[in-house]
């Protein structure tokens, strides 16, 4: 039997038995769920960190300030290079050596273990948060915190089940002028909020086209794949372009970025679900490289008392049209609001500017991976969230709504049609776009609740 086909059916042995392994609390004398509720002393957070790239330096502050009281238990990543990279990283930090584990699972399975910071690719998010869930973990799960609509739906009963804290990384809602901004917009400061339009555009360039390759030295490619059916590696996968290579692992850059910005608009404009999508996309960039995705999508989503929400996304053209590289401007009838992660600017109706306040902290726009003091604050709110000392603000079932507008705006564009939806839960009224709502799994894999 060769390594790879031992690995998968050990994956999907520990998926199957992970229900049972967490009964096996109950000889310690308490239930799974109550024992997530134990921190270790004084309050401290056991903390493991799944996924290693691009986005662990925004993790770094708030997992080494010795204020926030907790401990980095675990450097988790498929890939040999990240993990080693990660340690050293973490060791001009702190005075221990967080543990280097390459499976996920393993990770889980230790009872010290108090929560987890979920940025692995988007296709590992919800399962990875409700395998996490199951074993007792509170888990921060970076946006988009779904590969598909029903994940997000299941996110939200699975924390109902365990009633852990589960943050979606939509770290803008822990940015003081955009606490800030949007409370005068809810109290009426521009009147009556009608429409938002989010934009983000971006200078990405060719991407190779992927071809049949051996994985690169040090990968985990079965793990990798965790979730999703199996396939031969393809070069250039694992290294960021994973966005772009298809829908087996990313959600286009609406749900790279998207999420980001259409959050800050559905929040200002109070609105859930959608009665309506319409989307414009397709690729315009490039067009022989490997990018297998729209690069340039304009996606209109209609609500109920006449609210809109536009959002415009240019991933290969960087033209600032709206005066920033993303961002949301709402339009109210008494005035409007540019908002973005450095400042906001206040207008009345005539165009005039009435404010402007930046941000006390700086955070990164459009730059690979990100991070900065919003990241920070909105770690530092899960972590006070877990131990009942702050306000939650970000909770799964609000992240799983932003979450769900890419998701429309994905597969509007992947059909080519619009369509009409149930403002109660989002589904579809078109039956192409419905089976779209949810993904085919590996086998052993599928959820469980």
């Amino acid at each position: 039997m060769n390594n790879k086909s031992s690995s998968r059916r050990e994956f999907i042995k520990k998926t199957t038995l992970l229900s049972a392994g967490i009964s096996s609390l109950g000889s310690l004398g308490f239930s799974a769920k109550s024992y997530g509720n134990i921190l270790g002393a004084n309050d401290r957070i056991n903390v493991a960190v799944i996924g290693l790239g691009r986005r662990l330096e925004a993790f770094i502050p708030p997992l080494t300030n010795g204020k926030n009281n907790v401990t980095v238990a675990y450097l988790c990543d498929v890939m040999e290079s990240q993990r080693e990279k990660a340690a050293t990283t973490f060791s001009k930090r702190l005075d221990y050596t967080p543990k280097l584990e390459n499976s996920f699972f393993k990770v889980i399975e230790d009872k010290s273990v108090d929560a987890i910071i979920n940025a692995t690719p988007d296709h590992w998010h919800a399962p990875g948060t409700w395998l996490a869930l199951e074993a007792g973990k509170n888990v921060y799960v970076e946006k988009p915190c779904s590969h598909n609509p029903r994940e997000g739906e299941l996110l939200v009963e699975y924390q109902k089940k365990y009633g852990k804290v589960v943050q979606m990384g939509n770290q803008q809602r822990s940015s003081d002028h955009t606490i800030e901004i949007i409370k005068e917009i809810h109290n009426g400061v521009i009147g009556n909020p009608y429409m938002a339009t989010a934009f983000y555009n971006n200078g990405r360039g060719q991407v190779p086209l992927p071809s049949p390759s051996n994985p690169p030295k040090g990968l985990d490619w079965d793990l990798y794949q965790g979730p999703s059916p199996r396939k031969p590696y393809m070069h250039d996968t694992w290294n960021y372009n994973w966005h772009w290579y298809g829908w087996d692992f990313g959600t286009a850059e609406t749900g790279n970025n998207a999420t980001h910005e259409l959050d800050i608009a559905r929040w200002a404009l109070q609105v859930e679900f959608p009665n309506h999508v319409a989307v414009d996309s397709g690729k315009y960039h490039f067009p022989e490289d490997g990018w297998e995705m729209y690069d340039t999508m304009l996606a209109t989503f209609k609500f109920d008392n006449n609210k809109t929400i536009i959002w415009d996304g240019k991933s290969r053209n960087n033209y600032n049209m709206y005066g920033g590289g993303r961002g949301t401007v709402i339009s109210g009838t008494n005035g409007s609001v540019f908002i973005d992660r450095e400042l906001y600017r206040l207008y009345d109706v005539s165009g005039k500017l009435v404010k402007e306040v930046r941000s006390a902290g700086k955070e990164s726009g459009t730059g690979l991976g990100g991070g900065g003091d919003t990241s920070t604050e909105h770690v530092v709110n899960f972590f006070d969230s877990i131990r009942g000392k702050g306000k939650q603000r970000s909770p799964i079932d609000e992240g799983a709504k932003s979450s769900l507008l890419c998701h429309l705006a994905n597969i509007s564009s992947r059909i080519g049609e619009d369509f009409d939806c149930n403002t109660a839960n989002g589904h579809i009224y078109n039956r192409k776009g419905m089976e779209l709502w949810s993904r085919e799994y590996e086998k052993g894999w599928e959820p469980k609740i």
